[in-house]
């Protein structure tokens, strides 16, 4: 199960069979820092016990979707920044997938989905060790309309498109590792261009939204704006007020954890919208989703 191009992008890709858990394997792998440097990646097409945000189970048949873990060493100082990471993870993989769907309306869920056409197809899940961060995220690729989970669910394979599993990881950490140095260069997602990409890419903003707030609270209103922490900004009863803490401010018992007062955004109405590409001081990261890729 070679992985060549994203081999190039990476210092170390190593893929299995089969695992329980690429994040749980990784973490096993995240003190050795010379054996395991930043970037360095676990895929499978059979992963048995994969988790996704708050707990809940990440199945899939087997060969029917890759899982891939990254582990990220160079991190930015400030824990606000380090609340990025999951949405840097977001955006690379919305563009990723997009780049073999140009057809197709790709975007990101906030906090941790990519979506195609209003439905899901990738969930991403960031966890902590000691001095490192781990994200995971799992892609519906060869799944079949029969296999999908839930009818909100999707898949390149119930597209009609036999998806490129090598050419996605190499554009995923290509873009990640672009994101996620720049986050560091400049100390803030304002600054590194991370927020506006963000931004521009997430389905969840202008949308009638249900956040379902600890302790069994719950609040409708209209999903605002991002702030400058990642967190999203909910309209309700004519307020505008940050009912979801940043995805992954500090560490708690090995995951990136967010604050008290954060909610779950359990529903959504999605109009879509175009998919740009990554900019970073004016520059392209990767070409606009449907660009055909240039020779070498």
């Amino acid at each position: 199960m070679p992985f060549p191009l994203a081999s190039e992008v990476a210092p170390r890709v190593e893929s299995v069979a089969r695992t329980g858990s690429t994040n749980a394997d990784l973490r096993a792998h995240a003190a050795d820092a010379i054996g395991w440097p930043h970037l360095s990646t676990l895929v499978t097409r059979d992963q048995t016990a994969g988790r996704g945000r708050l707990d809940r189970t990440w199945v899939a048949p087997e060969g029917s979707a890759i899982a891939v873990s990254v582990l990220l060493r160079e991190l930015p100082d400030e824990p606000a920044a380090r609340g990025w990471l999951p949405l840097a993870a977001g955006v690379a993989m919305c563009d990723a997938i997009a780049a073999q769907l140009p057809e197709h309306e790709v975007a990101v869920k906030w906090p941790n989905d990519v979506l195609v056409d209003g439905r899901k197809i990738c969930g991403i899940l960031a966890e902590a060790t000691a001095d490192a961060v781990i994200i995971g995220a799992g892609v519906n690729t060869a799944m079949t309309s029969a296999q999908l989970p839930v009818p909100t669910a999707t898949s390149f394979g119930a597209l009609g498109v036999a998806a490129d599993d090598d050419r996605l990881l190499a554009a995923y950490l290509r873009l990640l590792d672009a994101l996620v140095s720049e986050l560091n260069a400049t100390g803030g997602a304002l600054q590194s261009g991370l927020h506006s990409a963000a931004t521009a890419r997430c389905a969840t903003l202008g949308q009638a939204v249900r956040v379902s707030m600890p302790g069994g609270h719950v609040v409708e209103g209209t999903a605002a704006a991002l702030d400058a922490d990642g967190r999203l900004v909910v309209t309700a009863g004519g307020a505008a007020r940050d009912l979801c803490g940043r995805c992954g401010a500090r560490a708690s018992g090995g995951k990136l954890t967010r604050r008290s007062t954060d909610g779950d955004v359990a529903d959504h109405r999605h109009n879509g919208g175009v998919t740009q590409p990554v900019t970073l001081g004016g520059r392209p990261l990767m070409p606009p989703p449907g660009t055909p890729p240039r020779s070498s």
